[in-house]
């Protein structure tokens, strides 16, 4: 496994391994990796000769200085996870490789995607995303990128973007990966004693709620009793909403195939997202 520093390194690299006819996977990542972040790699290396993982805390997409200061950055343990299971290169670029001074923005209308749920509530965020996605993906000219399904509107946005620009990449979504109680893995849990973390599978108990009870109620009564449920913890929801999979438009009173229930709440002063596709799948309720 080797670290690569430069975008010129990284793209020898796979100009090399493509003469050679190997397939290239890549999982872009801002680092502080977790069990997770080994599924993506084992789904890449399933379908990939050649994977490589990005670590790179992207400050375009932080609306929030604070937030981004105190996003946990771990290089040592994220090697020493990685290693041994069939990473050929980490890519640890500088703000300055990913963004030199000839860089160029694409400019990309995203609509009303970046307008709800967390474009709503950290704006600019998607903005950043495309822009760094975007440029690792201009960058190492993988065949495949492999994302988590924990960030659902996140995919919704890459799914768009790559569509727009008519990258030629596939883009894979891997399943969530949780823990034995089910807590959504996420670099920020990181920051939550162990007492928050009892606390934060209130959001993972309001899904299973949610995604459980399609036949009983209606999605507006289900946010609403999703709500409830994880404020009755002690968290501090921003939003729990169910959603059409595709527009990502509110539901309220009809039910669609696919529908999505999306939350974010805060566990102290550590911001969580999560999401379940509920069951069911009912045009009516």
């Amino acid at each position: 496994m080797n670290k690569i520093n430069t975008v010129k390194s990284i793209q020898d690299e796979v100009f090399a391994l493509k003469k050679q006819g190997k397939k290239i996977g890549l999982i872009p990542t801002m680092g502080a990796l977790h069990e997770g972040h080994l599924s993506l790699v084992e789904h890449a290396k399933q379908q990939c000769d050649v994977v490589i993982v990005s670590i790179f805390v992207n400050p375009t997409q932080f609306n929030n200085a604070s937030d981004l200061e105190k996003y946990p950055r771990t290089i040592e343990k994220d090697m020493n996870l990685l290693s041994g299971h069939g990473v050929a290169f980490v890519f640890t670029p500088s703000v300055e490789e990913i963004y030199p001074s000839d860089y160029v923005k694409s400019a990309l209308d995203l609509g009303t995607l970046d307008q709800v749920m967390e474009g709503a509530f950290r704006p600019g965020h998607f903005q950043g995303v495309v822009e760094v996605v975007k440029r690792l993906l201009d960058t190492v000219q993988p065949d495949a990128a492999y994302f988590g399904k924990k960030d659902f509107q996140q995919l919704a946005v890459i799914h768009f973007m790559v569509n727009y620009f008519r990258i030629p990449v596939t883009i894979v979504e891997c399943p969530i990966i949780r823990s034995d109680r089910g807590l959504a893995l996420s670099s920020r849990n990181m920051r939550l004693s162990e007492p928050e973390k009892e606390q934060a599978l209130a959001i993972y108990q309001a899904l299973l709620f949610v995604s459980t009870h399609t036949k009983d109620y209606s999605p507006q009564e289900l946010m609403e009793k999703g709500t409830e449920m994880i404020n009755a913890a002690g968290l501090k929801t921003e939003y729990v909403e169910i959603v059409n999979p595709v527009t990502l438009e509110t539901l309220t009173h009809k039910w669609v195939p696919g529908a999505v229930c999306c939350v974010a709440a805060y566990c102290g002063e550590v911001r969580l997202i999560d999401n379940m596709k509920v069951e069911g799948d009912l045009v009516e309720n």
